[in-house]
């Protein structure tokens, strides 16, 4: 009876998980279809492509078990780069671009190289955000006004000023805007708005506005030209394969495999967030992506990335499975074969008004006071990524702010101490930390003021160095060969290096003779009583023990200082001057690790 009741209530709880799934799905296909046609609207090609590309991004990726609940399909953070590529070389070679752009990803999957984005700064992710965020609004304010943009984002962001007094200047271009402004707002305010109103997507709440307005008589605002889905597959043939021999193609593919591969894992890692089901897969994800991405390409379609806003919008609908994101591509498929019509319908400026704030959300401009609180190096290296994001491309921003992230990451990391000082007749330089090339200068600064200050006897102390590469260890080799064929008498003490017993010098390390053995004060019972019990956990019988008995201190010499000793000549043993002071901290035998030590 218990049986049956879990086995009934466990079906009962997988048709309640198949319900939500696909209510869920149908959230998931009303976020995505106006992004769907935005973001090919904004990439600079036709609408039908980004639906094409939305379709695979559920029935192709959204099948493969990579993650359970992120939603994939064309990008807004990859429209610009989208744009720039079609621009250059034309959308029939859009296809072969991200074909091979898809093969990289399947075999960076296989070879398990998924979680390697997972490496890259958090500020050079966030700064390429911003970078894409940034252009795209810019971008987008021009089909907002039923204009076209002028081309790069510096050139864009210039004419603002011109876009802005035309608009005012036209009646319909006045509606097309402050359609797109109502639909930025929207995306803002809606999500507070309460009841099961609230739950609809801000996104469809603007399309469905922007629809009965462009209705209304008088108004003569640009819609959205659909053709045939099916018509608008474009095969890559020889002619575009041959264009493989081109270095601008090789480029786009490169860029388009790391650019897509990071926002898409980047986007897992965010998701997983989210929710408390199955974690991503990340390699897996890869080679779901490159698949998605060879479909995309073999059909002359967009590249297919993970995406934020469908998928949290799958979370949040409280999808369990995969299948809400797999029937979204399918209900895409079926609206764009059966109701090309009603897409006919939409305002382009609704269209960019939604893609604007997807820029702004990219942009994320808390970000950069909190990078500030938090770290002012990154906030640096995040910041100067999106600066050269926007005045370059995505690429040279990309490499440009991994390259600055590594050179902060090798600065902290180079903390060289240096100390310079004159005893009597020697001039000592004592190093530690990690000393690198980065620290060059203040090491050879440091040898020269040894060299200048005249005495004969120069003491070059390094035994606290941890790390020391080939330059810094070069030049301390070559400033010591230069000072002795000079005639002067230096003493050089490397890293893992032993300082001489009986120097006399403050600088003391434990002597490089016999080891000392470990040694605790015998209680007085234990002196009378004999061998010491402390040699195992199961006592003497064991073996022998390492601890000197009180009968054991008197068979051989001790090698601690007696008081005759201490004046007969210069101890080996730190003074309270010492500027080091090395520990015996060699690890103890486990039996004897696990014993008390008494005294």
């Amino acid at each position: 009876m218990v049986g049956g009741a879990k086995g009934g209530g466990g079906k009962g709880g997988a048709r309640g998980d198949i319900v939500t799934d696909i209510t869920a799905s149908l959230v998931v296909f009303l976020v995505a279809l106006p992004l769907c046609i935005g973001v090919a609207v904004a990439s600079g090609v036709p609408a039908e492509l980004g639906i094409i590309s939305g379709v695979i991004g559920g029935l192709v990726v959204g099948a493969v078990r990579g993650s359970t609940l992120q939603v994939s399909g064309p990008a807004a953070g990859l429209a610009a780069l989208v744009a720039e590529t079609v621009a250059e070389v034309g959308v029939a070679m859009l296809g072969v671009i991200v074909l091979f752009a898809g093969i990289l990803q399947i075999v960076l999957g296989l070879v398990r190289l998924g979680r390697m984005f997972q490496a890259i700064s958090v500020a050079v992710v966030q700064g390429m955000l911003a970078g894409i965020g940034v252009p795209l609004m810019f971008s987008q304010a021009y089909p907002m006004a039923d204009a076209k943009a002028p081309g790069t984002p510096i050139e864009n962001m210039a004419g603002i000023p011109g876009l802005l007094a035309g608009t005012l200047t036209d009646p319909q271009a006045m509606i097309a805007t402050l359609l797109g402004v109502v639909t930025i707002v929207l995306g803002f305010v809606w999500k507070k708005v309460p009841g099961p109103a609230g739950k609809i997507p801000a996104a469809l709440v603007a399309v469905g506005i922007g629809m009965l307005v462009a209705a209304l008589p008088g108004v003569d605002v640009k819609t959205l030209q659909v053709g045939n889905l099916l018509n608008s597959v474009d095969v890559p043939g020889a002619g575009q394969f041959a264009g493989l021999a081109d270095g601008t193609i090789i480029t786009a593919i490169l860029t388009f495999t790391v650019i897509a591969s990071a926002e898409s894992l980047f986007t897992a890692a965010a998701v997983d967030r989210m929710h408390s089901g199955p974690r991503t897969r990340y390699n897996t994800e890869l080679i779901a992506q490159g698949a998605g991405n060879t479909v995309a390409g073999l059909l002359g379609a967009l590249p297919v990335t993970a995406v934020v806003a469908r998928s949290s919008a799958n979370v949040q609908a409280g999808a369990k499975t995969r299948l809400s994101r797999t029937l979204h591509g399918l209900w895409l498929l079926a609206f764009a074969l059966l109701l090309p019509q009603v897409l006919a319908l939409i305002p382009i400026s609704v269209l960019a008004g939604v893609l604007v704030h997807s820029g702004w959300k990219l942009f994320g401009p808390a970000e950069f006071p909190k990078m500030w609180r938090q770290d002012r190096g990154e906030f640096a290296v995040m910041t100067l990524t999106m600066l050269v994001i926007v005045a370059t491309a995505l690429l040279e921003g990309v490499l440009f702010g991994l390259a600055a992230g590594i050179v902060l990451a090798a600065l902290r990391m180079s903390q060289t101490v240096v100390r310079q000082h004159v005893e009597q007749d020697t001039a000592k330089v004592v190093m530690a930390g990690n000393a690198t090339f980065l620290r060059l200068p203040k090491v050879i600064d440091a040898l020269e003021a040894a060299a200048a200050s005249g005495k004969p006897r120069i003491r070059l102390d390094l035994t606290g160095v941890t790390h020391l590469d080939h330059a810094c260890r070069n030049q301390v080799e070559e400033f010591t060969a230069q000072q002795r064929g000079l005639g002067l008498r230096v003493e050089l003490l490397m890293p893992g290096e032993a300082k001489p017993a009986g120097s006399g010098t403050p600088d003391f390390e434990a002597p490089a003779t016999a080891p000392l053995p470990r040694r605790r004060i015998p209680t007085a019972r234990e002196g009378a009583a004999g061998p010491s019990p402390w040699s195992t956990a199961q006592g003497e019988g064991a073996g022998p023990s390492p601890w000197p008995t009180a009968q054991e201190e008197g068979a051989g010499p001790s090698p601690w200082p007696t008081a005759q000793e201490e004046a007969a000549g210069p101890s080996p043993w730190p003074t309270a001057d010492a500027e080091w002071f090395y520990l015996d901290t060699r690890p103890l035998p486990e039996e004897q690790a696990r014993s008390p030590l008494v005294g």
